[in-house]
């Protein structure tokens, strides 16, 4: 994960309080709701200039902190802008 994409989605997250979020965060306990994720796609297409494609806004991709990251940069680099790797945890 990044910061750019950790700075986007923190903010969904009602419960992570002042710790690190990791790869193995599952955002659901952490507050993230089917509300909140729909601010949070409108937020990733603001902050990261990525849509995701219909086939990602399922449980799967928004399971955890790393599964919604894959799916980002997974869809980023298809649409043709990458996002840098991993400069966060």
């Amino acid at each position: 994960m990044n910061d750019r994409f950790v700075d986007v989605l923190v903010p969904h997250l009602t419960f992570l309080g002042d710790r690190p979020l990791t790869e193995d965060d599952r955002l659901a306990d952490l507050g993230l709701d089917s509300m909140h994720a729909i601010d949070l796609l409108f937020d990733l297409e603001d902050g990261l200039g990525v849509t995701l494609p219909d086939e990602e806004l399922n449980a799967t991709t928004f399971a955890s902190a790393g599964t919604l990251w894959e799916a980002v940069r997974r869809t980023a680099e298809s649409q043709g802008s990458p996002i840098d790797g991993r400069a966060t945890a």
